[in-house]
């Protein structure tokens, strides 16, 4: 296992996720509709987060067009629904993450038999390639993208189990679904493929010598975490009704890579995590005041740079990894 992965969680760190889960649970009742929505769109970056994770931080491939699958599936809800009425959500889910989890086939099939640098920027050419397919074409929404009017419906033989235009029930679904996706790769994690996949991440070469197809592996992980993806963009579409090419852009692969780093990589709660720190430090440099003739809110960039740099540099098992140090430190002053 290499320095930067922390698979098993020790127990402070699960009592600290314990209390995370509870504090979500309870936050819609102490919170207003702005800060609601505001958490909503955190756990749908973290399921974003966690499908790169299966990549980058089981599998030692790291993606900077994972974003493609996220906007595709977004696009697929849009497509999928009428101008006039709402669809169905027990339909159009399935078929939306199909969508993605096919395009990730499609395109894993040339890019995982390449290796290292060249993985890297292969996956970006391809989601370049897709992004101004749709930047480029009025018929698919062009740089204006499109506008989802309705949210799915939810009727299932006449019967209407949840509303998701009611905000705190969208919160929430995307709860439910986030722990879901959580459980299920925590469960693959610890599976024979998913020790395979770690396996490949620590030495391919020597997995191959054993008799494992490689290939095969990191193309199912490929087209698995694309599938997530557009899981995460389909309940994008659903809660802010809009969705453009930018979704699919370079940045948003890179803000994915940045949350898996800034969590902590391999265990999928780093992802979690990272993906709540990533988007509330956004909130909180993009609001940093004018100082004199300089507006720092305006280079958010630099201080979110700045922060992954020093984090990277003191803590490479994220913020996890910290809490994990700190957890250590304690039991030995206490000792």
């Amino acid at each position: 296992m290499t320095k930067s992965n922390l698979e098993f969680l020790p127990r402070g760190v699960q009592v600290t996720l314990a209390l995370g889960l509870v504090a979500l649970v309870a936050f819609p009742f102490a919170g207003t509709d702005f800060y609601t929505q505001m958490v909503t769109r955190m756990m749908i970056m973290a399921i974003f987060a966690m499908s790169l994770d299966l990549l980058q931080g089981v599998t030692g491939l790291v993606s900077l067009g994972h974003a493609a699958y996220f906007g595709l599936a977004g696009y697929a809800l849009a497509f999928l629904m009428p101008q006039g009425e709402a669809v169905s959500l027990w339909w159009t889910l399935p078929v939306a993450v199909l969508a993605s989890g096919l395009a990730a086939l499609i395109i894993g099939f040339f890019v995982v038999r390449t290796h290292g640098i060249y993985f890297i920027m292969v996956t970006m050419a391809f989601a370049q390639m897709v992004f101004f397919l749709f930047f480029d074409n009025k018929v698919l929404g062009g740089s204006d993208g499109l506008y989802i009017n309705f949210k799915p419906d939810t009727t299932l033989f006449g019967w209407m189990p949840f509303d998701l235009d009611n905000k705190r029930t969208l919160y929430y679904f995307t709860l439910a679904v986030m722990l879901m996706v959580y459980a299920f790769l925590r469960r693959l994690l610890w599976s024979p493929f998913g020790r395979a996949l770690a396996g490949i991440r620590v030495n391919e070469h020597r997995m191959r010598a054993m008799g494992f197809g490689t290939f095969r592996y990191k193309l199912t992980a490929f087209t698995l975490a694309g599938a997530l993806a557009g899981l995460a963009g389909y309940l994008w579409g659903t809660q802010t009704g809009y969705i453009n090419p930018e979704l699919m852009g370079f940045h948003m692969s890179a803000h994915a890579i940045m949350m898996v780093i800034l969590g902590g990589m391999g265990n999928f709660a780093g992802a979690i995590v990272g993906a709540f720190a990533f988007e509330y430090l956004l909130h909180v440099f993009k609001d940093l005041p004018q100082v004199g003739s300089v507006n720092l809110g305006k280079h958010w960039q630099l201080w979110m740079g700045l922060f992954i740099v020093l984090l990277v540099t003191f803590a490479p098992r994220g913020i996890l990894g910290l809490v994990e140090r700190f957890g250590k430190s304690r039991g030995a002053s206490d000792e």
